[in-house]
């Protein structure tokens, strides 16, 4: 028998994605009546990238359901500055719900009360990332909530920020050398100038 909605092997990003948390806490709940063991993680995932990739496998290898968190832009913007996301909210979540690995996805909005979706969830597993640098009383306090709290180290080299530095080097180095250029023409032009007239 064909598998249906968010348990069918179809992305089916209408049904994969679940904004309200009541909703979300009978989806979790229906789960775990099934025997399921719930991983929840939560990022920006913006500007996706092959870290991304894998650290969602990570996470879901640890249970048989993932839930992923999505940061709103408007929390993004708050953390990273206005120049962020550089991909919009309703992509980033279309993107994570084609991902095979990805059961649900959440929007973390920017006025959550602390630990809003973890205390909705109450994961079996939390996977956080080593990059949000969570100290060891903060993940002790996140206990009462998870039944264990997984501190996942990065999955790659890059990130989405030092993509971004990459892009701005690769796109400002040649506007660079040619500001450059344009200075020392300029330069020998006044030089030339001030010997015609006698400088």
């Amino acid at each position: 028998m064909e598998r249906q909605g968010i348990l069918s092997s179809d992305c089916s990003p209408g049904e994969r994605f679940i904004s309200d948390y009541k909703a979300l806490k009978d989806t979790v709940e229906a789960i775990r009546a099934l025997g399921g063991r719930v991983v929840l993680t939560s990022g920006s995932f913006d500007l996706a990238h092959i870290g991304h990739a894998r650290y969602l496998r990570e996470a879901r290898l640890r249970g048989d359901f993932l839930i992923v968190g999505v940061e709103s832009d408007e929390r993004v913007r708050a953390r990273k500055g206005d120049n962020r996301p550089i991909v919009p909210e309703a992509e980033r979540v279309e993107s994570l719900t084609h991902l095979r690995y990805v059961d649900v996805v959440t929007i973390k909005g920017a006025k959550d009360q602390k630990w809003k979706l973890i205390k909705c969830v109450r994961p079996d597993v939390l996977v956080i990332s080593e990059r949000t640098g969570y100290s060891n009383e903060k993940v002790v306090a996140l206990g009462e909530f998870c039944g264990e709290v997984v501190n996942l180290e990065s999955q790659a080299e890059t990130s989405t920020s030092a993509r971004l530095r990459e892009m701005q080097i690769e796109v400002l180095g040649p506007a660079i050398d040619i500001m450059r250029t344009a200075i020392h023409s300029f330069q020998d032009g006044l030089e030339k100038l001030e010997k015609m007239n006698g400088g």
